[in-house]
């Protein structure tokens, strides 16, 4: 059951599915180790039914050195075949914390040179000067903060929604 969204509040139970992408204005900043690794006032947000937006920023948005291209990939039924990078600062090293669409589909190809962060794989994520709360479990990178309302997908039992 969706929760109310209050003024200025969104709820995730109204994003589209398949997901939209809305250009942001908001300063988001990634931070490990101690260090800012990207800052940005035009990230994208991607918006899919019961989830959190996930923010992705363009790859200039980060600090030289602070994504490190790894093996593997996923497949994602809307987007495409995703690329993964270890985020690196302040001497620490984030494994598979972020992830980019080299080639996305072609509906999503605004999200091409674009980064996506797992917040709770990084120090922390802020938008606008909120800290972010990661996404419950280990799949999905949505960044929780006060403007959505849920409940969100990716906790135990929220699979089969």
């Amino acid at each position: 059951m969706p929760l109310p969204a209050g003024p200025g509040q969104e709820s995730v139970w109204d994003y589209p599915r398949p997901p939209a992408v809305d250009p942001s204005g908001e300063l988001v900043e990634v931070h490990l180790g101690g260090e800012v690794v990207a800052r940005t006032r035009a990230a994208l947000r991607v918006l899919e039914t019961s989830h959190p937006p996930t923010y992705y920023l363009p790859l200039d948005a980060f600090v030289d050195g602070a994504l490190v291209p790894v093996e593997g990939s996923t497949v994602c039924e809307w987007k495409g075949r995703a690329a993964y990078f270890d985020v690196v600062g302040g001497g620490r090293r984030a494994a598979r914390a972020a992830w980019t669409y080299p080639e996305p589909v072609p509906t999503y190809a605004v999200l091409t040179g674009h980064v996506a962060v797992m917040p709770g794989l990084v120090d922390a994520c802020f938008v606008d000067g909120e800290r972010v709360r990661p996404q419950d479990g280990g799949f999905y990178g949505g960044w929780i903060t006060d403007r959505v309302v849920g409940p969100f997908k990716g906790g135990p039992g929220s699979w089969g929604w």
